[in-house]
């Protein structure tokens, strides 16, 4: 009977406070927006930054897990900065011995080299500025999953041999050649010329966008030894990406790798490496850090949402009290007790705070549909957590700002509430 009892004064508490926002409209309005922004707000930023998650961990996956990076700087936060004191500036960059000596070792069974840089293209009177390229060696084809057509890859007598050849990108070829076959067409990258043998097809990923080698940025993949060896292009900055044999752990190839390095590098016991082995973990490790950075700013201003909001429902409660100081009087006399008055308050709270939750998650929705529509590369969408964490904040904010009209509501004498006029 308790339990019914209870239920029954919840439904009664939400439609007493769906007439108070009818009498109160500007002051309930000023409540529901402040939670529906402050909402709003969390559940953006958690469609979005799920989105870009679920799309660099696909960028990571075509790496393979089990891939690991060999790199003359640590990447993230914890990297020094561009100081005169900061001791990676000084490490050499990857050799191309050691780079082939990381590829005979037994327990790897590739290892990409991989050089950035970028140039003017010409073709004729077409000119297309600010063109990024990869200079990869041959298994590019196996870490980056892109199709290529029409047209084909560089062979690894071409690579090695540093031919001038190339494959562009869907969005490059429609910009210097239109609708004409690109296949065995001459342009010029920076007054270097190259024959184009393909077009290649990359697949959409936040990662690849955020470097610009997205698909909606005109770009050129050449053979590594050509860019070493014909291009200006900075040798230090060569990284390697490394993929153990099936039978082989990460853990196991690291090792092998860093004793390699050390051991050409003349390192000794007490020195530390100069250079890093980085996973696909500390990548998503990077990855958490800046976001998780990003969505604590999201939490701030969503907070602001909520105190607005918070301080909406004091107003509104208050006046509710003091315009059913009769009725709370004439309930008391009747037998509710401080503890049914209270209750039914914050039921009232919690209702004005619920539907500006539900409001805001419905905007939210539509953003996150917005910005997949807008943004292929991020499938942004609403994660449970993020309606689960906007609906207890949302209860939370009406508990907690609704305990002050409802506690002096419970505590009002009967008397002197059944004299009130």
């Amino acid at each position: 009977m308790r339990l019914r009892d209870q239920v029954l004064q919840a439904f009664e508490g939400v439609f007493i406070a769906l007439d108070a926002i009818k009498a109160n409209k500007v002051r309930a309005a000023l409540t529901i927006v402040g939670v529906a922004v402050g909402v709003f707000v969390v559940v953006a930023m958690g469609a979005t930054v799920h989105g870009i998650r679920q799309s660099f961990q696909k960028d990571m996956d075509e790496f393979g897990t089990a891939t690991f990076q060999v790199r003359r700087r640590n990447p993230g936060f914890n990297s020094c900065g561009p100081g005169e004191d900061c001791p990676e500036r000084r490490f050499p960059g990857v050799s191309l011995a050691e780079w082939r000596a990381i590829q005979d070792l037994p327990e790897v069974e590739q290892a990409m080299a991989w050089l950035f840089g970028s140039g003017t293209v010409t073709y004729r009177d077409r000119v297309v500025k600010n063109v990024g390229y990869d200079a990869q060696s041959t298994e590019w084809i196996n870490t980056d999953q892109a199709d290529i057509t029409p047209g084909r890859t560089f062979t690894e007598t071409e690579h090695d041999a540093a031919a001038l050849v190339t494959l562009v990108n869907k969005k490059l070829a429609d910009e210097i050649f239109g609708d004409s076959d690109p296949i065995g067409k001459e342009i010029d990258l920076d007054g270097t010329r190259f024959t184009v043998i393909g077009v290649f097809h990359t697949k959409a990923g936040f990662l690849k966008a955020m470097d610009g080698r997205g698909p909606d940025n005109p770009r050129m993949i050449i053979p590594m030894m050509t860019a070493w060896r014909r291009l200006e292009v900075w040798r230090r900055g060569m990284m390697l990406m490394v993929k153990p044999r099936g039978d082989v752990s990460r853990e196991a190839a690291m090792d092998a790798v860093t004793a390699t390095l050390r051991g050409m590098r003349g390192l000794r016991p007490a020195q530390t490496n100069s250079f890093f082995l980085v996973g696909q973990d500390k990548m998503m490790e990077v990855f958490n850090q800046l976001f998780g950075a990003v969505f604590m700013v999201g939490l701030a201003l969503s907070a602001v949402g909520l105190l607005v909001g918070g301080v909406g429902v004091v107003a509104i409660m208050m006046i509710s009290v003091t315009e059913r100081t009769r009725e709370i009087g004439v309930r008391k006399a009747l037998g509710a007790t401080r503890a049914t008055i209270l209750w039914q308050f914050l039921v009232e709270a919690s209702t004005l705070t619920s539907i500006g939750a539900l409001i805001g998650l419905a905007l939210g929705a539509i953003a996150a549909l917005g910005i997949r529509t807008a943004f292929p590369s991020v499938p942004a969408s609403v994660p449970l957590s993020a309606v689960l964490m906007s609906l207890g904040a949302a209860a939370f904010t009406g508990v907690l700002f609704g305990m002050l009209p409802a506690t002096r509501a419970s505590k009002l004498d009967p008397v002197e509430a059944l004299r009130h006029e």
